[in-house]
């Protein structure tokens, strides 16, 4: 599904990251860890287009794939509802809105604008987009970043489900949160990458 080879970018002439090679397949998770300032957002921005590398390639064979960034990019002025809205019809999706919110726990502030949702229903939101786009490959940004320990357990439960129905992911995580390991029987796998040290295992 998603094909990197010597995958490396650079700033001032130096690298952010030495360069990354790794594959990944239908239900694989790979957890991209690693201190403040060692490249997690640049490599997420990399696979999703957003950067054009200095060296190497990214080769994304998914049919379809999401981003969700650090910051929300919740509309201020529009509510939930609308801001899922919107979303939808970007996507083309005939995903069910109010099925999302009421997955996400966002019943209560369904009708508020972004300008007035805490940190926590900014990020469900951002989130619950995941559920409309149907991709096949989520690209996901510190998700765990302002959530409660309902919100963690959530996205654990997204994912879970995501990637047992054959989907996969890319996460960054400064570690501080991290994803519930599979259990025994799961369908899945989970596969790290450690910036910090620019070291990779599987």
């Amino acid at each position: 599904m998603l094909l990197i080879r010597q995958l490396c970018l650079e700033r001032y002439f130096q690298p952010v990251f030495q360069p990354l090679s790794f594959e990944l397949s239908a239900g694989e998770l790979m957890v991209v860890t690693g201190p403040n300032g060692s490249g997690k957002t640049t490599l997420i921005r990399l696979l999703a287009g957003l950067l054009d590398p200095t060296e190497g390639s990214v080769n994304n064979s998914a049919q379809s794939f999401q981003y969700v960034g650090h910051t929300s990019a919740v509309k201020a002025d529009l509510s939930v509802v609308e801001n899922l809205q919107f979303s939808a019809r970007l996507y083309g999706s005939n995903a069910n809105v109010e099925s999302a919110i009421t997955t996400m726990s966002l019943d209560e502030c369904a009708e508020q604008t972004g300008r007035t949702l805490s940190a926590g229903q900014r990020k469900r939101t951002a989130l619950a987009r995941l559920l409309l786009s149907k991709a096949d490959l989520w690209l996901l940004d510190e998700p765990y970043t302002n959530l409660d320990t309902d919100g963690i357990a959530l996205v654990d439960r997204l994912l879970d489900q995501h990637l047992s129905g054959g989907g996969a992911a890319v996460i960054a995580t400064h570690g501080a949160h991290r994803p519930a390991s599979a259990s025994d029987d799961a369908s899945w796998q989970i596969r790290e990458i450690s910036l910090g040290h620019l070291e990779q295992a599987a």
